[in-house]
């Protein structure tokens, strides 16, 4: 059996705290003592690996355990970038996360950017107790476009499960998107280079949850609307799209999915969304 990593972040003396840290080549994590403001309860961990990208073949798989009332922020030092395929060999990657009650996940991440002829899949689950709450964003580039490598890769696959401790499914997703015989991926994106999911679950996202919603009707209604009185055709394909929806019992969660002609606008919209969450995590993510 594969030897996986291993991080427990509990309460001591009242404090978050990483309290089992292991982890199995060609994964490690880096703990810094301080990032932001010392009046806030937080574990920051960020993952990285040797080498500075993952290697055709790599399997990496790790277990995240957030204990009751506890917080934690789970993110990366750059782009996590996916070498080019030996022999079809897929490159993978498995996160299994536990978050306890009134406890607070935080997964933000840099983009995955896959290299020419890559294949990568991974798979993220999440279970929580029915108070806990989960900040999720899983996004991925068309490349490096300074190659001129724009979904230039062969295969990308990323699934997602959110489960209630008792096996309940809360939300269930993947995206796939793979070299075709009837077209390319760059054919089908047309002038899209960076796809990205956010999900906003739980008690302690509430307030994020409404702005988020509120701002992206706004955003999509500024793309699409035009003066009744304006001979001017409406743009059909705009820069920047997003959309937003609520998910799992009473609607606790709300997943919002965008499209965008640069990576630098999602950088942007994320760091607005999320500016609030500087409060709970001591910095404000993607900053």
């Amino acid at each position: 059996m594969m030897e996986r990593g291993r991080l427990i972040v509990e309460k001591v003396e009242g404090r978050s705290t990483l309290t089992r840290c292991f982890s199995k080549y060609p994964m490690k994590f880096i703990v810094p003592k301080k990032v932001g403001s010392s009046q806030t309860d937080v574990v920051w961990i960020y993952t990285i690996t040797y080498g500075g990208g993952i290697v055709s073949g790599d399997s990496i798989a790790f277990d995240v355990t957030v204990a009751d009332t506890c917080i934690a922020v789970l993110t990366t030092q750059s782009s996590t970038k996916v070498y080019k395929s030996i022999a079809a060999k897929c490159s993978q990657q498995l996160l299994e996360a536990s978050i306890g009650r009134d406890a607070l996940l935080v997964v933000i991440p840099d983009p995955v950017t896959c290299f020419s002829t890559a294949r990568y899949s991974q798979t993220q689950n999440f279970t929580l107790a029915t108070d806990s709450s989960l900040l999720l964003v899983d996004w991925i580039t068309s490349g490096r476009h300074e190659r001129g490598e724009k979904w230039a890769f062969s295969y990308y696959k990323s699934t997602n499960r959110i489960l209630l401790q008792d096996g309940e499914p809360v939300f269930l997703d993947t995206t796939l998107i793979e070299q075709a015989t009837h077209g390319t991926i760059s054919d089908r994106m047309k002038d899209y280079q960076a796809l990205a999911m956010i999900v906003l679950l739980g008690p302690k996202l509430q307030q994020i949850q409404k702005q988020t919603e509120e701002d992206v009707k706004k955003i999509m209604s500024q793309q699409f609307h035009f003066p009744s009185n304006s001979s001017s055709k409406p743009n059909m394909k705009p820069n920047f799209i997003a959309s937003c929806s609520r998910f799992g019992p009473k609607g606790m969660g709300v997943v919002v999915r965008v499209a965008s002609m640069t990576t630098e606008a999602i950088y942007s919209f994320l760091q607005h969304q999320l500016a609030s969450m500087e409060e709970l995590l001591g910095a404000p993510p993607y900053h």
